[in-house]
This record gives C-alpha cells, sequence and structure tokens, in this order.
C-alpha cells in the first residue's frame, strides 16, 4: 500500500517490475521539448519521481547526482513539476548529471509507471534502473511518498559503488 503524508492513496497505471521492459512514454524536458529519455542509448539509467521543489524530493535528486558523478549511468527525474520550475532548480544545483524532465502535458509517463496518485494527480515517489536494452532491472514504489527511497539498492542495481 502507499501512503501519501499517512493517508492511503490509490495508484492509477500497472505497476512496473523488474524483467519487463520500460514502457515508452514522452516527456518534457526543461528547454519545452518532448523527449523519450528511454532512447538515450549504450548506458543504465537511475528513472527518478520526484517532484524538485520539495525538500525530501531535492534531497533524492542531489544524493543520486553525486554518487552518479563519474560514472556512465545517467539519472533521469520525471515529475509533474513545470520546466520552468526545472530549470530553475538545475540552475542552482549546476550538475549535469540530471536529465530533468516534466510529465505535466499528458501524463504519459505516469500512466506507463502506474505512479500518479489518483486523490491528488501528483507522481508518486519511485525509483527504476533501467539497462541499455530498456529491461527493468530495479522498481521501488516508496511505501510512503514523503519518505526517500532506498538509494544503496537502486545504486546497487546500477552497478555503481558506493
Amino acid at each position: 500500500m502507499t501512503t501519501f503524508a499517512g493517508a492511503p492513496v490509490t495508484l492509477e497505471g500497472t505497476r512496473l517490475k523488474p524483467g519487463s521492459i520500460m514502457p515508452d512514454f514522452t516527456v518534457t524536458d526543461v528547454d519545452l521539448a518532448q523527449i523519450d529519455p528511454m532512447k538515450i542509448e549504450g548506458t543504465k539509467i537511475i528513472l527518478s519521481v520526484p517532484s524538485a521543489d520539495t525538500p525530501v524530493c531535492s534531497a533524492e535528486l542531489a544524493k543520486f547526482m553525486h554518487a552518479l558523478e563519474g560514472t556512465d549511468v545517467k539519472l533521469v527525474s520525471v515529475s509533474m513539476d513545470l520546466p520552468f520550475a526545472l530549470k530553475r532548480w538545475m540552475d542552482m544545483e549546476q550538475n549535469d548529471n540530471l536529465i530533468a524532465t516534466s510529465d505535466f502535458k499528458d501524463r504519459s509517463f505516469a500512466k506507463a509507471a502506474g505512479v500518479r496518485m489518483a486523490e491528488n494527480g501528483l507522481l508518486a515517489r519511485a525509483v527504476f534502473v533501467v539497462n541499455p536494452a530498456g529491461e527493468i532491472l530495479y522498481d521501488e514504489y516508496v511505501d510512503e511518498v514523503t519518505q526517500e527511497p532506498d538509494y544503496d539498492k537502486a545504486l546497487e542495481a546500477a552497478g555503481v559503488k558506493k
């Protein structure tokens, strides 16, 4: 069961599982371009589902970004934040290890990954590790949306040494 600030929420869509292929989805990057981050070739991807405008989510992105420095693993974030807010956050962080994207336009990712909370329309916190072939190596739908994910397990699945 997933909760948001202690209250149960209903996740819409299909829950993804390791061994399955990450479904196609399109999101908006900070320059307002429509992209499919899973088309990045030749590298593993940690796909993080936070909102950069909250302290816990901001901490999550920063921890992943710094853990991935010097690796070939890409970090992609998907949130409901507007691209303008994501760009402002990225400018403050000054880190090139993140591809920040928004699902605000058509909720393509929310539907594909089963992370949309029916009660508030936001995305539940989740982390996926995807290999270059698009196979999901690791998934975590965080039980309490206001809590951080298990960084160690995600990084281990991505082959990143701590």
